[in-house]
């Protein structure tokens, strides 16, 4: 049974702060909130685990798709996302998305945000896997590092770095705040009136990833242990091109790199993505890293590589890359660059509605570490920092609306553990669970490997979860063990495959059974009980 809280506290004995709004996390959904809700007039306060610029948006190197050129039509950047959604997006959260993402965008050129512009001082739009049309602005390869500091600028709540978020408090099926853990104060409860989860992804369940290390999906264990709805934790997508070089990180490798034209070839030096699909390289994510993975199976080889040698002007478009490269001496306009798909966005998370309301009363979420069905079961390139946006600013504006009246009195004590953290090497549990998943919950999977990954992890889990830890490494292990049993687990019930999720066993999408999304939530005896939720959605056409 999953515990309900991570460490044993008093609500009555432990020093409270108030404030109307608390928002959980500091990338670009979080701050996106925080902006339309101190447009309110309420307090809002924002916590996060390590520095601000500590999160999945800091890092995407990608841009930000949006339907606002002369060429381009929202129409048909409402079907290029359904048609990668493979059948699980809802199109009414497509639509808000693409139309209300593009007033987004424009409000973001409007402050000053410096996208990437041709000679003519035209804005320039990048062509990326899945797109039709090129939609997708950049700022160079550092798009989600400007977006991280536009949007730092325009917070003007407060920011409290280096607090862990440990459990929210609930009360009669509301949520109250949260319980937080700071190096110098000790635990406090933040008592708010509405509270926001923004928490990103938790990339850091598998052993190859692009996410950096706070990518531990604690906002999302949180929230399931407080008994918050879940939705599609089985699609974990995988970027296809991150550097593989013994010793360095993954670090990703973006996909306008590829959409500029570069190329993957073998060791021999032959372009292969054609023989599995027109589209070679700009086909979808999940295309493209299934096409790796088989073509090294094929080949009895360990290595494909990215070719852009005959890119120009390398410095000025991708200029992280030329440092990634020069980092570990490789020269990009001499040397073809190792590469391997790693884990890098997780589709699933806390299922929310429009507005970014959860199935617990005052509680919302926005961004990677939310469900509500826009992505389906594949994610369309450039589409997450636009999802951002545009839930962050709803979600924040909720909030912030609904944040009145007072916070009943009531007293919460959650038990001590029986188990001692002091005989646990975490490292090595955390390095067997990240192997675990990526072999077995990984690119593809089967019936036998998700029961050795889901027998492996409820078995540490015995042991784990019920330790008292005293530091972020043992809370993140616990809340990363919880995570990566449910992905495993979700990923054996949908007996076909779909998007990102593929399974050996049964390799064929089916709709008749499978058009639907599989919804867990902890029922308080079991550690989790799930439904399947079938919906028959209209198909949009482009003359609508």
């Amino acid at each position: 049974m999953t515990p309900r809280t991570l460490v044993p506290f008093d609500l009555r004995a432990i020093p409270v702060i108030d404030t109307d709004v608390l928002i959980i996390g500091s990338g670009s959904a979080a701050l996106r909130a925080a902006v339309a809700a101190a447009r309110h007039r309420r307090s809002v306060l924002i916590v996060t685990k390590k520095q601000s610029i500590d999160c999945n948006s800091f890092y995407a190197q990608g841009g930000i798709a949006a339907a606002i050129a002369d060429h381009d039509t929202p129409e048909s950047h409402i079907l290029d996302t359904l048609k990668v959604g493979c059948g699980l997006s809802d199109p009414a959260m497509v639509e808000i998305v693409v139309r209300e993402g593009a007033e987004r965008v424009r409000e973001l050129i409007d402050w000053g945000a410096p996208f990437d512009r041709d000679g003519g001082r035209r804005l320039s739009f990048g062509l990326e896997g899945g797109h039709s049309i090129a939609r997708v602005l950049h700022r160079g390869d550092e798009t989600g590092a400007m977006l991280e500091r536009e949007l730092l600028h325009l917070v003007k709540s407060k920011i409290v770095e280096d607090c862990f978020a440990l459990d929210l408090i609930t009360n009669e099926g509301a949520c109250w705040g949260a319980v937080v853990a700071h190096p110098k104060r000790g635990l406090q409860w933040i008592r708010a009136k509405r509270t926001v989860l923004a928490t990103g992804g938790f990339g850091q369940v598998y052993r190859e990833t692009t996410n950096p290390s706070v990518a531990t999906g604690d906002g999302v264990a949180m929230a399931f242990r407080a008994g918050a709805e879940l939705m599609d934790m089985e699609f974990m997508q995988f970027h296809p091109t991150t550097l593989y070089l013994a010793g360095a990180t993954r670090a990703l490798i973006s996909e306008a790199v590829r959409g500029a034209g570069g190329k993957l070839r073998d060791r021999k030096g032959r372009q292969f993505m054609k023989d599995y699909h027109a589209n070679a390289e700009l086909a979808p994510r999940d295309i493209v890293s299934r096409a790796i993975l088989h073509h090294m199976l094929e080949t009895n080889d360990t290595q494909v590589y990215l070719d852009v040698r005959h890119l120009k002007n390398l410095p000025k478009h991708f200029p992280q890359l030329v440092r990634l490269c020069k980092k570990y001496g490789l020269d990009p306009k001499r040397d073809p660059i190792p590469v391997r798909p790693a884990a890098h966005y997780m589709i699933g998370g806390v299922r929310t509605d429009a507005w970014g309301r959860t199935s617990i009363g005052n509680l919302f979420a926005a961004g990677e570490c939310a469900a509500v069905g826009f992505h389906g079961a594949n994610r369309l390139a450039s589409n997450s920092l636009l999802e951002c946006l545009v839930f962050g600013h709803r979600a924040g504006t909720v909030a912030a609306q609904e944040a009145a009246g007072r916070v009943p009195d009531f007293g919460f004590r959650s038990p001590k553990r029986g188990g001692r953290h002091s005989e646990l090497d975490i490292d090595d549990i955390r390095n067997s669970l990240r192997s675990v998943m990526w072999r077995n919950v990984g690119i593809e999977r089967d019936a036998d490997g998700l029961r050795f990954a889901m027998d492996s992890i409820g078995f540490w889990s015995g042991y784990v979860l019920d330790a008292e830890f005293d530091g972020p490494e043992g809370w993140e292990l616990q809340n990363m063990l919880q995570l990566g049993r449910l992905m495993a687990w979700a990923a054996s019930k949908r007996r076909e495959s779909r998007g990102v999720h593929f399974r050996r066993d049964f390799p064929r999408t089916d709709d008749k059974r499978w058009r639907s999304h599989l919804v867990l939530v902890r029922d308080g005896v079991k550690s989790h009980q799930y439904r399947m939720e079938s919906r028959t959605w209209p198909t949009l056409s482009a003359g609508r």
